[in-house]
C-alpha cells in the first residue's frame, strides 16, 4: 500500500475507534433508561436515539455542521471552552461517526441488559449495594457480551461512514480523507479503481471481522441468558 491508502486505513480505524469511546458512556446510560425504566417521552427518547439510523448520513451530517459549524451553539461553546473546531478536522469525523453508530451500540446494549435478571440487581441492593454499585458489579458484567457486540457494530459503522463525515470533516487527503471517502476519490480518478482495490479488500475484511465478532458475542448472551434462566 502507498502512503495514501495506508494514511486513509489509519485514519478510519482511529476516526471509529474514537468514535466507539465517545458514544459509550452514553450509550450505557440511553440502553439502560430504555431496558429498565418506563417513562412520559420514553417513545420520543426512542425516536431521538434510533433517528440517525433512518436518516440520509448527509443530513445528518448536515445537522452537525450547523450545530458545530462557527454559528453553532455547540461549535461556539465548544471553542470557547477548549479551543477546538470540529470543521474539517479528523475531530469532525468521529463526532460524526459517534453519532451514526449511536443506534446500533444503544440496540445492543439494551438489549444485553434486558438479559439480565432484575431481581439479582435488587438481590444486591438488599445486600447493601447502592443502585450505581449493583449496574457496574451485576448489570455490566452480566450484559458484557451485548455491550462488547454494540461496541463492535458502532465500530464498523463508523469505520464505513461517508456522508456524514464529508459534510463536516470535507475530504482532505492525509487530514480527514477516511478509506470510504479515499475510494469515492479513486472512483472519479482514471484507472483509480486499480489503486482503490486493495482498501476494499481491507474494508471487506474489517466489516466481515466486527459482523462475525458480533454476532458470537451475541449468541455468547443468549447462551449465558439460558444458563442463568435454567439454573
Amino acid at each position: 500500500m502507498d502512503a495514501a491508502q495506508t494514511s486513509a486505513i489509519l485514519l478510519s480505524l482511529q476516526v471509529s475507534t474514537i468514535g466507539v469511546l465517545l458514544g459509550l458512556p452514553p450509550g450505557l446510560a440511553c440502553g439502560w433508561l430504555l431496558a429498565r425504566k418506563n417513562f412520559w417521552g420514553k417513545t420520543i427518547l426512542e425516536t431521538i436515539v434510533y433517528l440517525p439510523l433512518v436518516l440520509p448520513p448527509v443530513v445528518t451530517g448536515y445537522l452537525l455542521l450547523v450545530a458545530f459549524g462557527h454559528q453553532g451553539t455547540l461549535g461556539i461553546l465548544l471553542e470557547s471552552i477548549s479551543g477546538v473546531s470540529l470543521l474539517f478536522d479528523w475531530k469532525g469525523a468521529a463526532v460524526a461517526a459517534a453519532v451514526v453508530s449511536f443506534p446500533l451500540m444503544v440496540r445492543s446494549i439494551r438489549l444485553g441488559i434486558s438479559s439480565v435478571d432484575p431481581t439479582l440487581e435488587m438481590a444486591a441492593q438488599t445486600l447493601g449495594a447502592t443502585p450505581w454499585d449493583a449496574f457496574w458489579t451485576v448489570t455490566v458484567p452480566l450484559a458484557r457480551p451485548g455491550i462488547i457486540a454494540g461496541c463492535v457494530l458502532s465500530f464498523a459503522r463508523g469505520f464505513g461512514e461517508f456522508g456524514a463525515t464529508i459534510m463536516i470533516s470535507g475530504n482532505i487527503p492525509g487530514k480527514t480523507q477516511t478509506m470510504p471517502l479515499y475510494v469515492y476519490d479513486q472512483m472519479e480518478t482514471p484507472g483509480g479503481i486499480e489503486d482503490a482495490t486493495i482498501v476494499i479488500i481491507v474494508a471487506i475484511f474489517i466489516a466481515g471481522a466486527s459482523l462475525m465478532l458480533s454476532e458470537v458475542l451475541e449468541k455468547t448472551g443468549r447462551t449465558n441468558t439460558s444458563h442463568d434462566e435454567g439454573s
